[in-house]
């Protein structure tokens, strides 16, 4: 399944409460077409105190997002665009930016 996004991309959403705003990813779930937006999608969790929150209580952690409600930003053009792919000899392939031609990794 290619999703045309991969962790540490910059997308901005396009559908929902947190539409218009941007950010980074930080993971990728493709088996459940989600992933997870640095600051984007905000919930807050009840947490019992274990190793690794000592203290306990309500933390703010980012809730998973629909992929279709997200689109990739072309670092070069700053665009939010759909992606193409270009095969090289190898045989290795390059994602494209549909606006600007240009290749994004």
């Amino acid at each position: 399944m290619g999703l045309g996004i991969k962790k540490g991309d910059s997308v901005k959403v396009i559908a929902g409460k947190e539409k218009g705003k941007q950010g980074r990813i930080l993971a990728v779930m493709p088996a459940k077409s989600k992933l997870t937006v640095e600051k984007i999608n905000m919930i807050k969790k009840h947490m019992k105190p274990s190793k690794q929150h000592q203290q306990g209580g309500i933390i703010d952690k980012e809730a998973p997002l629909h992929i279709s409600n997200v689109m990739l930003v072309c670092p070069k053009c700053g665009a939010a665009t759909r992606t193409g792919t270009q095969v090289l000899e190898g045989g290795k392939k390059l994602r494209v930016c549909k606006k600007c031609k240009e290749v994004i990794d």
